[in-house]
């Protein structure tokens, strides 16, 4: 099965992103060495912004705050 991960979505542009790929299965709030552990062969990162290929920020982010 593919796990679709969303990357620093943030507002209407995720509407969008569902739309195209389906709902996520995870919701990173940015772009961090811990978000890139969890991705595996197959999966899919839909990115808000910025290139598929940008590099990882060394400081973690937080979890998401409900």
């Amino acid at each position: 099965m593919r796990v679709v991960h969303f990357v620093s979505f943030r507002g209407e542009e995720y509407h969008s992103a569902v739309k195209t790929f389906g709902p996520p299965h995870y919701i990173h709030r940015g772009w961090d060495l811990r978000a890139q552990r969890e991705i595996a062969d197959g999966d899919l990162v839909v990115f808000a912004f910025g290139p598929s290929d940008q590099e990882p920020r060394v400081k973690s982010y937080d979890d998401i705050r409900e």
